[in-house]
């Protein structure tokens, strides 16, 4: 299993390590299975979405803080409520087939590591799975 560090700048922001994860990819030299990334934090998550036009990941943003907004009457102590809901919603993995050693990614998708409580140290873990 791979680890990537990330270190994010803002509450809520969204980081793409699509890069990273072909890296991890090339470097196992398999032809065929899945690539499987999950986030072991309870404020983060991973998702795939548009990495051509960045104002698609502002708009995810926005919308998520009107649905889940920071100041509500949340009863969590650690006053990070929001950043929890956030991360159930989006979800804590993915899974990427591989074929002919390859992410099997559509043109204008990338993976996103979702912060939701930042600034902080994070890690993403990716663990590839060879196909017989």
């Amino acid at each position: 299993m791979d680890k990537i560090q990330l270190k994010t700048r803002s509450k809520t922001e969204f980081v793409d390590i699509t890069s990273e994860i072909n890296q991890i990819v090339q470097k196992r030299v398999i032809k065929e299975g899945i690539c499987h990334v999950y986030v072991p934090h309870t404020t983060a998550a991973i998702t795939i979405n548009e990495n051509a036009d960045p104002s698609v990941k502002k708009d995810i943003v926005n919308e998520l803080n009107k649905i889940v907004p920071w100041n509500d009457s949340y009863t969590h102590g650690e006053g990070n409520a929001a950043a929890h809901i956030k991360s159930t919603i989006v979800g804590s993995s993915a899974s990427i087939p591989i074929s002919d050693g390859k992410l099997t990614l559509g043109t204008w998708q990338g993976i996103y590591f979702c912060e939701f409580d930042g600034p902080r140290h994070r890690e993403a873990f990716v663990q590839i799975i060879k196909s017989e």
